[in-house]
């Protein structure tokens, strides 16, 4: 399990699974966010608790979870459920302690360009967490 909170404590949310890699996306949030997501299914793998605000973004399908007091992006959320009624959700990872995600691996993800998975290159989060 791993457990991430915002900067003031308001926000917290929990990994209840094990995540294969953490996502540098490129898009036009997610670099402004500097965020490193695991993704899950909410209230399944992924539990989230506190207050935030959301910032719906494009086509209103992701919602960006904020907290309204420190301003730590904590996940996005889907904002519709699946055909099989669960939603996606992503978690950021540096609000995690660093001992609990450093050797996940980096998956990074052309969100700018091409939408697909770039080749992996051998970097784990403590390499972009310094």
């Amino acid at each position: 399990m791993i457990t991430g909170s915002c900067h003031c404590g308001a926000v917290h949310w929990r990994f209840e699974s094990e995540p294969d890699a953490a996502t540098a996306c490129n898009c036009t949030s997610c670099r402004r966010y500097g965020a490193l997501w695991i993704y899950g299914w909410q209230d399944e793998d992924v539990f989230v608790s506190g207050p935030t605000t959301a910032y719906l973004r494009g086509h209103m399908v992701l919602g960006f979870h904020f907290c309204p007091t420190c301003g730590c992006m904590a996940y996005w959320r889907s904002v519709d459920t699946g055909p099989d009624g669960r939603r996606r959700i992503a978690v950021n990872v540096r609000l995690a302690e660093l001992d609990a995600v450093a050797a996940i691996p980096i998956q990074k993800f052309d969100g700018l360009h091409s939408f697909d998975d770039l080749p992996r290159d051998g970097r784990r989060v403590t390499d972009l967490w310094f």
